[in-house]
């Protein structure tokens, strides 16, 4: 494995918690790249698929992984790209729709996190949080190790067209793309909440 990660434990070992102030840090300063300024290299594959497990560790109510994994590079990303520029020219907001594939452009990397719910007794929401944790999960490991990584979706994400392009089944939905790459320029730090507003103590 690479980056100094561990192998994953054995089924039934045990993982006692300790405080780890640098994964506090992290996620104290944590801040998603611009796409458009993410460059090669991008993650290699033996760090992808490092990133990948990583980002599988995810809260999964019922074990019932509700989610699958898309690569987008090299030549598959240049012709999913040209479908996506098909369908937008197609479209009456043309100009729009095309302007929005730039964030798609510009990263030598994508992953599409796909969301495949099943009926049963976890709920369809508790499934679709599942995915959005991976997103998360992969952003973050791939923060961590570096790369530039930014979490979203766009017009194609929901289209029907370009939902086929990507070859998604009946049902499945993307929950987001995450592009990876090199930060061609650090990250500036946004606004944030204000935690004052957000947060409240149940009183009975």
């Amino acid at each position: 494995m690479t980056h100094g990660i561990p192998k994953p434990p054995l089924f039934g070992e045990a993982l006692p918690l300790s405080v780890s102030t640098e994964t506090l840090t992290f996620l104290a300063r944590r801040r998603s790249t611009p796409a458009q300024t993410l460059r090669a290299p991008a993650p290699s594959a033996d760090e992808l698929d490092d990133l990948l497990t990583i980002a599988a560790r995810a809260p999964d109510h019922g074990k019932l992984t509700p989610w699958r994994f898309v690569i987008i590079e090299g030549a598959g990303k240049t012709a999913y790209e040209a479908k996506l520029d098909a369908i937008a020219a197609g479209r009456p907001d043309a100009v729009k729709l095309a302007a929005k594939l730039g964030k798609l452009k510009a990263p030598p990397l994508a992953v599409a996190v796909i969301a495949r719910t099943t009926v049963g007794d976890i709920p369809e929401w508790e499934q679709l949080m599942s995915a959005g944790a991976v997103c998360t999960n992969l952003t973050y490991a791939a923060l961590a190790m570096g790369y530039g990584a930014n979490w979203i979706t766009d017009w194609y994400a929901y289209d029907a067209d370009a939902l086929e392009a990507l070859g998604l089944s009946a049902g499945e939905r993307v929950a987001g793309f995450v592009f990876l790459g090199t930060a061609s320029e650090a990250p500036l730090e946004r606004p944030r909440p204000d935690m004052a507003s957000l947060v409240s103590r149940y009183e009975g």
